[in-house]
């Protein structure tokens, strides 16, 4: 069978610094990312199950989440190093068990620099990072060559452990990015002032690193090509420094766009798709070694066009392997239909990581979890019956069915979907429909009965002699006693954003939660007719991709906003607080840009029309002063409650019943809990 993927899924061949060669099965690498396993007591056992897993899906090269070369460049206190021979012993399980499902691991090596999180950062200078509560330690010339000295033993144990090779982070505002950029690096010595004195330390870990690993050692440096914060590097110096970086021994270079401190977006679900590879491409074309394309990339579509068009020899992916270990394999047999898409939440991932937990995803539950969630045969099967179609329920109905059960789902709406149906009609969240194409062929393939557009009862239930019901029917929208809130022109989240109600120029929303956030975003999503999406995206955001200001950065310049909202909050604290920890900031940015007014310690009194008769009037106080907003419109964003109404009649008739997701708690309504629920569920009965 001809590959629907030649380009991507073909070998290929590096070659290494002594003019030997090494064979890549493919051209698709897993991208770093901490996962929080690092730390775990179990983490090298889990780890080794974790990447396994990955290799076994067919990926070519593994790199690892970051690890710091001495104590001083640990992101937290407790954090793993790679600095002495018993760090890197227990490593060679993880090694071992790559190589077994034939594919090459690489050891990321990352210095915090002023990133740190603990008292003892050192710096270029002592800048104090915007994320970090101290100000780090300008390091002296000793420290320096102590650091450089430690990059090149953390390669040799990394080599000592198995590895095939290291990964040098030299972006994202590390340590290695802090010495290339004026920003952090204001020294007046040899190691700072010029280009050529700033990316002098980034050349000499390389050197290191390469000397001490020997010519058949796997050297990936992680290149940041587009800073997106002041005072960041130019084109000119990216250029450079990457030069310079093939000439001291890297065999491949991995760029990568943003610091975390920078407030422009790089892998949200809102960023276009392979947003960033033109710069790759235009990066390429001036170097020697392998250039890799990363950043949003997650369908193997888009990865095939990038490398068919030349933009990149190898593809880098983290959160879509995180999704579905068995991408490439999946894309090899022509089954890419049937791949678990990353929809870009980051609320299993990195949401997680960054709150101090060990990270997974929302798609995937078992992500992180592969040797303590499993889904075996069942040791007898039995009828299931899965009520409501939502994320929830679909994972459990198809975990229950890839087990063996006889399983049939029902839900009183036409289509599956649930809350995610509203989810992917929001701009920026459309990728949530791929879940559902995913769930779709997979109840399909596993042959699972479906009965949708009509509510099903217990004595319906009962009459199948079903032997366990899995209640997922969600929630239902919560309703304030409100006078005024049967007034026409007042509306529910759910008929606004399936456009089953008009929605004038002017209009209110109660509760700004995440619901609200989301009608907000809709209600002043700008038409883009057949403006370039990434174009668009850029300018938005302030986007500078030939970098001839310092980081990329220009000024924002985002369209007019489709209407004038009004974002209401009942509590005082600070507006959204409780989205996404990496996404929050983004959406709160959005709306401003979007000249949305966010008022928090709203009462709300009552709505009554206005004397116009057409418009509305809502009367509430905010932080004790009387307001009334004349709107077109006031839409009902409150909250939501369980909807489970059907398992007092269950329980009644003897039916054994588990509900989960919103029907359990209603509150913090959380797609990636419903899911995880319903798989956990699922693998036990």
């Amino acid at each position: 069978m001809t590959s629907p993927y030649p380009c991507l899924l073909s070998p290929f061949t590096l070659t290494h610094a002594d003019g030997s060669q090494i064979t890549l099965r493919c051209r698709v690498m897993m991208g770093s990312m901490h996962t929080g396993l690092e730390e775990h007591p179990e983490g090298i056992a889990r780890m080794a199950a974790y990447y396994a897993e990955r290799a076994a899906g067919g990926v070519a090269l593994i790199v690892t989440g970051g690890l710091s070369p001495n104590a001083e460049g640990n992101m937290f206190a407790g954090m793993r190093t790679m600095s002495v021979p018993a760090d890197a012993a227990p490593h060679r399980a993880i090694t071992d068990a790559v190589h077994a499902q034939g594919s090459l691991i690489a050891l990321q090596l990352l210095h915090a620099g002023r990133y740190a999180h603990h008292p003892h950062g050192i710096s270029p200078s002592a800048l104090k990072s915007p994320l970090s509560a101290a100000t780090p330690r300008a390091m002296s010339e000793a420290d320096i060559q102590q650091t450089l000295d430690d990059y090149a033993h953390a390669a040799r144990l990394a080599q000592s452990a198995g590895y095939d090779g290291v990964e040098v982070m030299g972006a994202e505002g590390y340590l290695i990015n802090q010495f290339a950029a004026p920003r952090s690096n204001q020294r007046t010595d040899g190691w700072g002032g010029s280009a050529e004195n700033r990316i002098r330390f980034a050349v000499e870990a390389v050197r290191r690193v390469r000397a001490a690993t020997g010519p058949r050692f796997i050297l990936i440096y992680r290149l940041s090509m587009l800073d997106l914060v002041e005072g960041g590097c130019t084109w000119d110096e990216v250029v450079m420094l990457a030069r310079a970086i093939e000439d001291a021994g890297a065999s491949i270079i991995n760029p990568y766009v943003g610091w975390h401190e920078a407030r422009v977006p790089t892998i949200a679900a809102l960023v276009p798709r392979a947003a960033f590879v033109g710069m790759t491409a235009r990066l390429k074309k001036l170097l020697r070694i392998p250039v890799v394309a990363s950043n949003r990339i997650n369908d193997p579509d888009v990865a095939e066009q990038i490398l068919a068009r030349g933009d990149a020899d190898l593809v880098s992916m983290a959160r879509p392997l995180l999704a579905d270990p068995e991408f490439v394999n999946k894309a090899r047999v022509g089954q890419s239909q049937n791949i678990n898409t990353c929809i870009a939440c980051n609320q299993g991932c990195l949401d997680a990581v960054f709150s101090g937990r060990i990270s997974g995803c929302m798609v995937n539950p078992r992500a992180c979890r592969e040797t303590e969630l499993n889904i075996t045969p069942a040791a007898s099967r039995r009828k299931i019956a899965v009520v409501g179609a939502g994320p929830g329920g679909l994972s459990a109905a198809v975990t229950a069915a890839e087990r063996g059960h006889d399983v049939t789902l029902y839900d009183a709406a036409a289509d599956i979907g649930g809350q995610f149906n509203l989810a992917r009609r929001i701009p920026g969240k459309e990728e949530y429909a791929q879940t559902l194409r995913y769930y779709g062929h997979r109840l399909q393939q596993l042959g699972v009965r479906m009965q949708m557009g009509a509510a099903v009862n217990a004595t319906d239930l009962a009459a199948t002699g079903v032997d366990h019901v899995v209640l997922a029917t969600g929630v239902r929208p919560r309703q304030p006693d409100l006078p005024g809130i049967d007034l026409p022109g007042v509306a529910g989240y759910a008929d606004v954003i399936e456009g089953r109600v008009p929605v004038g120029q002017r209009v209110a929303i109660i509760g700004a939660g995440g619901i609200g956030f989301d009608v907000a975003e809709m209600l002043t999503h700008e038409d883009l007719g057949t403006a370039d999406e990434r174009a668009h995206f850029a300018a938005t955001w302030g986007i500078d991709e030939s970098v001839r200001h310092r980081g990329g950065l220009v000024a924002p310049q985002p369209a007019q906003p489709a209407r004038q909202v009004w974002l209401l909050q009942r509590t005082d604290e600070a507006p959204g607080k409780r989205l996404g920890k990496t996404t929050g900031w983004i959406r709160r940015a959005l709306l401003g840009r979007r000249q949305v007014p966010i008022w928090t310690g709203v009462h709300y009194e009552r709505i009554t029309r206005h004397r116009d008769g057409q418009a509305l009037e809502l009367h509430m106080t905010v932080r004790g002063e009387p307001r009334t907003l004349v709107v077109d419109n006031v839409v009902i964003c409150a909250g939501q409650e369980s909807e489970d109404s059907l398992r007092p009649a269950l329980e009644a008739a003897g039916i054994a019943v588990t509900p989960i997701g919103g029907a359990r708690i209603a509150s913090g309504l959380d797609a990636t809990r419903a899911i995880d629920e319903g798989m956990r569920l699922a693998a036990s009965l």
